[in-house]
């Protein structure tokens, strides 16, 4: 089986995500990956890129693509619309990217390549981060709690990334340590040398899921040939059921 599979700049459902991704390929599902601008800063932020690579390791219908290569389409694309996979799945999905697809804007990769697999008649399976109005609760990336740190600058040493720096606020006339997430690849490092407990990772907040983003979500229904989601672990049951059987099929064929 052969799925375009696309990231979107969501950190909500993205660990969940990747984990999904793991097992199908494990069950010799084989995955081109599409990811967005603010899809490939995410990855980074939440440490998944070297995860990245073992999924869509760039071998024949195993491709990884970022949009900053292809900002508005890939040769891959064309293959969707000539219907070459059995599916196109987009997860996690930002609330930005439901409202073009749900109002026929294709300009982005991810956005074009949701457009193409409609035309040619590859299912997609969409899990939007913003499923229902109300309130979802999600993980953050690394961070620094600055009541803990003693500023002995250790976390910066270790760090490889130039990912942690020193920054001076003038409100409280005090210097603080900080992570730019945007360099910051989630390797652990800094957890891992700081004596004071003061790296935080995986803080969970709560966040606000808007009316029109909830109202978007409910107008995929209508697009043809797509399946929208609340989780990603879903997705296991409708590809390894579809797998199965095309097995069996075509084991009473020969």
């Amino acid at each position: 089986m052969k799925v375009v599979w696309c990231i979107t700049g969501a950190g909500h459902l993205l660990r969940e995500s990747f984990d999904v991704m793991k097992k199908l390929k494990e069950h010799g599902v084989k995955i081109t990956t599409l990811v967005s601008r603010a899809g490939e800063e995410v990855v980074k932020m939440y440490g998944l890129m070297e995860e990245l690579y073992s999924i869509s390791n760039n071998t024949y219908y195993e491709e990884l693509i970022f949009e900053r290569e292809h900002p508005y389409s890939a040769p891959i694309t064309g293959r969707l619309s000539l219907g070459k996979y059995d599916y196109l799945i987009s997860t996690p999905t930002t609330g930005n990217t439901v409202a073009k697809v749900v109002n026929g804007i294709a300009d982005t990769l991810v956005t074009n390549a949701i457009a193409q697999a409609g035309k040619g008649f590859v299912k997609c399976i969409i899990v939007p981060v913003d499923y229902v109005e109300g309130v979802v609760t999600t993980r953050l990336p690394f961070s620094i709690n600055r009541e803990k740190c003693t500023l002995c600058k250790a976390c910066m040493e270790v760090c490889e990334n130039d990912a942690i720096v020193e920054n001076f606020d003038e409100t409280f006339s005090k210097s603080f340590m900080e992570i730019i997430l945007s360099k910051c690849i989630g390797c652990g490092k800094c957890k891992e040398i700081c004596q004071y407990d003061a790296i935080i990772e995986g803080k969970e907040i709560k966040m606000r899921v808007r009316k029109v983003d909830a109202k978007n979500t409910k107008k995929l229904n209508d697009l043809e040939d797509t399946v929208v989601l609340k989780n990603p672990y879903e997705i296991m049951d409708i590809l390894l059921k579809r797998q199965k059987n095309y097995k069996l099929t075509n084991f009473k064929r020969h």
